[in-house]
């Protein structure tokens, strides 16, 4: 246990920043590829390509590791009344910005492969968020059913989760804007 305050931040928030993203960035490289007629492949065997890569993307990014979040749940400990909970603001805007250059070079390879896939990479970056997305949403129901918010220290392990009650924080479950 750590002595004194440290901050916390929400795991599904970093979820849902990560979702939010992918999404619109595969959207707006894939929009591009619907104009693209010189492509060797053709157009629509590219947006038929990027569909099931679609489904498949959002599938896996669904599955993978779905069932830590309930273990780690499991294994927390009740936050201590000292820390700080990061803002929703802050925790997205931190996790943008150590992930700016991979984002940026995702995007570039996705609406550059238009050329010979039209919508493919794009569609599978949507994907890929789409299934973030649905995380999230599963990660919600963990958190109702608990009556309590998974938390875990930026600068720490991230496999070490902790616990607060419902109300903590200015997120909901789910990671969304609190109602107030």
């Amino acid at each position: 246990m750590v002595r004194g305050a440290y901050t916390l931040a929400r795991v599904v928030v970093t979820v849902r920043a990560a979702a939010c993203w992918l999404w619109w960035l595969g959207v707006i490289a894939a929009a591009p590829g619907t104009a693209v007629t010189f492509s060797p492949t053709g157009r629509r065997i590219g947006v038929m390509a990027g569909a099931a890569l679609f489904i498949v993307a959002a599938v896996a990014a669904f599955t993978v590791r779905g069932g830590r979040y309930g273990q780690r749940a499991d294994a927390a400990s009740r936050a201590a009344k000292s820390v700080y909970l990061q803002d929703r603001r802050v925790t997205a805007r931190t996790w943008v910005r150590q992930r700016r250059w991979w984002l940026l070079v995702a995007f570039l390879v996705a609406a550059g492969s238009s050329a010979l896939l039209p919508c493919a990479a794009g569609m599978l970056m949507a994907g890929l968020g789409a299934g973030l997305w649905a995380k999230t949403r599963r990660v919600a129901r963990l958190e109702r059913s608990r009556d309590a918010l998974l938390w875990v220290r930026p600068d720490g392990d991230p496999a070490s989760y902790q616990l607060t009650g419902i109300a903590a924080g200015d997120a909901a479950p789910g990671g969304g804007r609190r109602r107030r």
